[in-house]
């Protein structure tokens, strides 16, 4: 095999590490224990078959599409890729990133060489990393990638994503490469699981013979015990040994081995190593399958696993684009949540403003309604080109409460910032009532772009005729009424008053006379 590789029909080519390690048993080392892995030979791991389908599945079938950003807004870039959706011949979209995905989980490595014609780009073809080598160009030193040993690829026609490169390196590191030995524990213990069953579930042992046996004696005994125990169907068979032999078992039960515990460990060191949720191998440990635990661990799953490889993967297509175009993966689809939360977050946004019906009809997959371009803004929930109408109510309040107060009309309209409106001359009810307004002349009772507002009052004449009221006289009868009054005698007084010289009064005395 070593010759065949060293010199082919008198070809000399170079031998890669790539292409020795994608031999398999023959020049891969193996694990301590005791088994081989190799990048194709791991995929027949379940868990690890598991993750990188899982992983390739959910990115290979999510839409996507080429934008352009036009000053802060996303646009779609049209005409839309031919190469987007015809990426090769017999290959469809799913298949070609499938295939750059697992590349890049087994190998580390992803190179999609660009095929190129006249009309631009005729073809994306992913290559097999293990036969591809990257080096650098002796004259240019640019990187350039050599395919199957003949083909030189310039860095123009090559699209080459990593997954892990360390620093001064060209090539990623593969993690089945690095994590080697957790992934030969795994594979051990399948196959110890798979001999255990295949070849009779007893555990082995020692066969101790009371004296001394020749080596075809020994060897007819083990036959002949292996006959009947060998295989699964003969395992719960019952053995008979002669001659004072004697059965002792030299490995200890799958109970005691705790072997089932080891493949659940297994398991979990996998799904570690690929960033992928246990719930989602079908690993059941204690709360993993809860409601909030499942759900975060979803968003998890598209948080830190699927989002780096994403990003990989538009940034590398970048190349095939012009200018400010950008390639993009929609993963809002991994990302909805039931029925019930959905239509509960579409009402908040269109309450907020920031969602219309139609932007909804879009993410539900449903036909555009007439008039569903339409934003709303919050609480009024009106169109948004009269979003000022709330405001506006507002100052007219505002501009009513200052004019009956006394203040200036027009004043008050500069001071709030709102136009002049012509008035009719009708005054306010508060001022006076309609029934005492002109019809010819309005404004006469209410000058409203007056500053002295001068409000004449029409002089009211009331005709009417006094009432004529008679009232015939009360009669009342008063009864005699006797008043007998004792008024005591009448006694003469004496008045004397005494003068000076000139006649004026000095003592005045009175005197009751008997």
């Amino acid at each position: 095999m070593l010759s065949r590789l060293l010199n082919n029909g008198g070809e000399q080519r170079a031998v890669s590490f790539q292409s020795l390690f994608a031999l398999g048993d023959g020049f891969s080392m193996t694990t301590n224990s005791g088994t081989v892995v190799t990048q194709q030979d791991s995929l027949k791991i379940e868990a690890v078959y598991s993750c990188v389908r899982i992983i390739a599945d959910s990115i290979s079938t999510l839409p996507v599409d080429t934008f352009i950003r036009v000053g802060a807004e996303r646009q779609a870039f049209r005409p839309r890729p031919m190469w987007l959706d015809n990426p090769e011949s017999g290959i469809t979209r799913t298949e070609h990133f499938q295939q750059v995905l697992v590349s890049l989980l087994l190998n580390g490595n992803s190179f999609t060489r660009i095929v190129r014609d006249d009309q631009g780009i005729a073809a994306l073809v992913v290559l097999n990393p293990e036969k591809v080598e990257c080096t650098r160009n002796r004259e240019t030193r640019r990187p350039e990638f050599v395919f199957d040993n003949r083909d030189v690829i310039p860095l123009e026609d090559m699209i080459h994503i990593t997954e892990l490169r360390l620093p001064g390196d060209m090539r990623g590191r593969s993690r089945i490469d690095l994590v080697k030995e957790n992934l030969g524990l795994a594979k051990a213990l399948e196959e110890f699981a798979a001999r255990f069953f295949g070849q009779g579930s007893s555990a082995s042992g020692i066969i101790e013979f009371p004296g001394n046996l020749t080596r075809e004696q020994a060897k007819d005994l083990v036959n002949g015990f292996e006959e009947g125990h060998r295989g699964l169907r003969r395992s719960h068979r019952p053995g008979i040994l002669f001659g004072g032999a004697k059965f002792t078992k030299t490995t200890v039960d799958n109970d005691s081995a705790q072997f089932l515990e080891s493949r659940r460990f297994a398991i979990e060191e996998i799904a570690r190593i690929f960033r992928v949720p246990p719930a989602m191998l079908g690993h059941n440990s204690a709360g993993a399958m809860s409601y909030a635990s499942v759900e975060m661990n979803g968003i998890n799953f598209v948080t830190h696993t699927l989002r780096p490889y994403i990003s990989k993967i538009e940034d590398g297509y970048q190349k095939l684009l012009n200018g400010r175009a950008f390639l993009k993966f929609n993963v809002d689809g991994l990302l909805r949540g039931d029925q019930a939360t959905r239509y509960a977050a579409f009402s908040t946004g269109i309450q907020a403003g920031f969602l219309s019906i139609n932007d909804i009809h879009r993410i539900e997959d449903m036909p555009p309604i007439e008039g569903g371009d339409v934003y709303r803004v919050p609480l009024a929930n009106v169109d948004i080109a009269a979003a000022n109408l709330a405001e506006l109510d507002r100052k007219t309040l505002m501009a009513q409460r200052l004019i009956t107060t006394g203040f200036d009309p027009g004043s008050v309209l500069a001071a709030l910032g709102l136009p002049d409106i012509d008035h009719t001359g009708v005054p306010s009810v508060l001022l006076q009532g309609l029934s005492q307004i002109s019809p010819t002349d309005p404004a006469a009772a209410y000058e409203v772009k007056s500053q002295n507002m001068d409000i004449n009052m029409p002089e009211v004449v009331l005709n009417y005729t006094p009432p004529a009221v008679n009232v015939p006289a009360p009669i009342i009868n008063v009864p005699e009424t006797v008043v007998r009054v004792n008024i005591p005698e009448s006694r003469p007084t004496v008045r004397t008053v005494e003068r000076d010289a000139e006649g004026r009064i000095l003592t005045i005395t009175e005197r009751v006379e008997d």
